[in-house]
């Protein structure tokens, strides 16, 4: 082997330990700002990656007719007909596939999918087998149906199409549906599910909290996210802006909003009301921690710590005075200001996860919940913002 062959060797190895290239939209594509998606990695090697997409943990199927959800006692796997696999490039990549095709929205989905795991994977600090191992080896995905809902199941799931719209767009390139669901599937394998005990309703009431939260740590793993929501807002996450929206269904419409001022005596026994408490208060610990670590960089003269209930202590017109600076201002910190909110991002990340390890799936209550969240912080970041996160779950009433 000459040198020149050698060096093309060394950068096709090279190639291969970032991945294999797909194409994702960070928000749908009609979400301002969004229109062009983002190239991402799967950490799998370039033509391990077969037609389908198909991995050794999901493989992608788009019905060549329409489909009714998976019911009991219907079940994987899908056996009628379905249209031609999408499939990898010369290259063993699969980002030359046009939007738009169905082999296009199953890359799409099974790029979502294993984005969300590997986000999971990092910050628990390890992989785990399907809850459904023992009698499914993967997960099949379902990319499109005509039903106006996206569901897991056990060994499943399954993307329908937002049918208020003209013509119905496809769950299937909705990152955040898909990470929601991702989010419950691996909380059932981590957390697990009651044996002993029916599950509460705080247990799914948490599913929901933290399935939400997966979803948008997930959006703020693309730097095109990152990028818009900071100059849009110029680092100032406290006004409304994308990231408090879960599951963006039009530009002015969402199923949920994070930034809420909801405690648990303002909630009923509905699961999705009942989460919103909590998972507020998850939001809250991430900006909070975001402008604790603007603050002790000199980026930012409002230091959370400052306040005993900042929420109270400075109303909304003062809060935002406090934190608006010009855009020629704002543009020489972007990158610092990147970098403490990815760094917060992943300090309520890995508690949140590694607290699965911690937390039993029977008999749980939000409390306890709590609790362990705020003792895996302490063990990520130190005892302060342990102390921060025990405050903000207080406020909602989970003291």
């Amino acid at each position: 082997m000459d040198a020149s062959e050698a060096q093309s060797v060394a950068r096709s190895d090279a190639v291969a330990d970032l991945g294999t290239r797909f194409l994702v939209y960070p928000q749908a594509p009609f979400v301002p700002g969004y229109d062009r998606p983002e190239l991402v990695w799967i950490p799998i090697a370039p033509h391990a990656i077969s037609a389908g997409p198909s991995s050794d943990a999901a493989y992608v199927l788009f019905p060549a007719a329409p489909k009714a959800p998976y019911r009991a006692p219907y079940a994987p796997p899908f056996t009628d007909e379905y249209l031609p696999l999408a499939e990898a490039g010369p290259d063993g990549h699969f980002d030359h596939l046009v939007p738009g095709t169905p082999q296009f929205l199953s890359a799409h989905a099974f790029a979502c999918v294993h984005r969300t795991l590997d986000i999971c994977q990092s910050y628990v600090g390890r992989s785990w087998p399907w809850f459904f191992s023992d009698e499914y080896e993967r997960l099949e995905v379902i990319a499109n149906l005509p039903w106006n809902n996206a569901q897991s199941g056990f060994g499943f799931l399954e993307l329908g199409e937002d049918d208020s719209q003209n013509p119905p767009f496809p769950y299937a390139l909705n990152f955040d549906v898909i990470a929601h669901e991702v989010g419950h599937l691996a909380l059932f394998s981590i957390l697990g599910y009651p044996q002993v005990t029916r599950p509460t309703a705080d247990y799914f009431a948490y599913h929901e909290a933290a399935a939400d939260f997966i979803s948008l740590l997930g959006l703020l793993s693309f730097d095109t996210a990152l990028d818009r929501i900071l100059r849009r807002t110029r680092g100032n996450l406290y006004i409304a802006n994308e990231l408090d929206r879960f599951a963006e269904l039009t530009e002015e419409k969402q199923v949920r909003r994070f930034s809420n001022s909801l405690r648990t005596s303002d909630v009923g026994d509905d699961v999705h009301d009942r989460s919103m408490p909590f998972a507020g208060a998850l939001f809250d610990c991430l900006i909070e921690i975001y402008q604790i670590l603007l603050a002790e960089r000199g980026l930012s003269n409002l230091d959370p710590r400052a306040f005993d209930d900042l929420r109270q202590e400075l109303s909304g017109r003062d809060l935002d005075d406090e934190l608006r600076i010009s855009q020629a201002h704002y543009e020489p910190r972007h990158f610092a200001m990147k970098s403490a909110l990815a760094e917060a991002r992943d300090i309520v990340g890995t508690a949140l996860a590694r607290s699965w390890l911690v937390v039993g799936p029977e008999e749980l209550d939000l409390r306890e919940a709590k609790d362990a969240l705020a003792e895996t912080v302490r063990m990520v970041a130190g005892d302060e913002l342990g102390e921060r996160i025990e405050a903000n779950f207080a406020w909602r009433g989970f003291d």
